[in-house]
């Protein structure tokens, strides 16, 4: 059986998504939604997709869609997972699954209530490099004492990834230090107990902070240090320094080193060495399956529990 899958935003990782899809068996975008309908039909023209919409509720109610891919502002995200569930068709977001908690958990009951597979792009725990450590984590060969963290872009305007001016804002508390709230719970195999925030001035145009430091403990007593800056000129990305008691990984995208910088080969630990694609793999692996994916929206919710708390500490100053 072909899943037939609409997919909402054809921006940067829209791309992502649709070039991942080419490389999945019996996977057919066959509706692009996106806000400018001529960029949107060159996309589709590029990928052979029939349907080209600028409206998400005009793909929805093609009876042949299976499954959405939400890959839109951050601002829409709740709001349309919980018109792709009510419209009864599975769904996988990318992140932030929501930038107001309720919001989220409007979402995870719905998906309950509705038994559809529905699913947050965390791309962390996909990533070959984050998976090769949490496989020696699950085998009990290391746990983690220490997870260090730099999320560093250079956004003082408003550009996405491709260089393009942006109609939303990005933010780094709701979607960059959502990848790592939650990749931290999940490798510490514990809950987020602790989580303390500072951030620097607003921008004074674009409304947000530009640099912010966390703190996290897990019940488990793992620590977690996360510095997030958008004034970073420098390498770009995120960074993660995994501490543990039977050594120390760093992972850069997909490649990951010891604490010494000595090259870990990861090229086995999965079928590919695009996250994306992987996690669009777990994604159909789901609804072909009939069971709850790795990075539900029930499983990730915990993380915007604590964004929350944090988003409450910082608005309290």
């Amino acid at each position: 059986m072909t899943i037939k899958v609409a997919l909402a935003g054809a921006g940067a990782f829209g791309i992502k998504h649709l070039d991942a899809i080419q490389r999945i068996a019996d996977v057919e975008v066959i509706s692009l939604i996106s806000r400018e309908q001529s960029k949107t039909q060159e996309v589709a023209n590029k990928y052979g997709i029939p349907h080209v919409s600028t409206r998400l509720e005009d793909s929805l109610a093609i009876a042949e869609v299976d499954a959405v891919i939400l890959c839109t502002p951050t601002q829409m995200h709740a709001s349309q997972t919980l018109a792709c569930l009510e419209a009864g068709k599975h769904v996988q977001v990318e992140i932030p699954l929501c930038d107001v908690l309720k919001d989220g958990q409007k979402v995870v009951a719905l998906q309950k209530q509705t038994g559809k597979v529905a699913m947050c792009g965390h791309t962390r725990r996909f990533n070959p490099s984050h998976q090769w450590v949490r496989q020696r984590i699950l085998q009990g060969e290391f746990h983690i004492q220490q997870m260090d963290v730099q999320t560093y872009f250079f956004r003082r305007t408003n550009m996405n990834a491709l260089g393009q001016p942006r109609s939303w804002t990005d933010h780094l508390l709701w979607h960059h230090a959502a990848h790592t709230v939650d990749l931290f719970a999940y490798q510490a195999q514990s809950p987020v107990v602790k989580a303390h925030a500072i951030q620097g001035p607003i921008h004074p145009t674009l409304g947000i902070a530009m640099d912010m430091s966390i703190q996290l403990k897990a019940a488990n007593g793992a620590i977690c240090t996360l510095s997030l800056s958008f004034n970073n000129d420098g390498p770009l990305g995120t960074f993660f320094r995994y501490i543990g008691d039977s050594g120390t990984y760093i992972a850069r995208y997909d490649d990951l080193v010891n604490g010494k910088e000595e090259k870990i080969d990861v090229s086995q630990v999965a079928v590919s060495m695009n996250g994306i694609e992987l996690q669009d793999r777990e994604f159909f692996s789901a609804i072909r399956e009939g069971r709850e994916p790795n990075a539900s929206v029930a499983q990730v919710l915990p993380c915007y529990q604590v964004l929350h708390d944090l988003e409450q500490e910082l608005m309290a100053g």
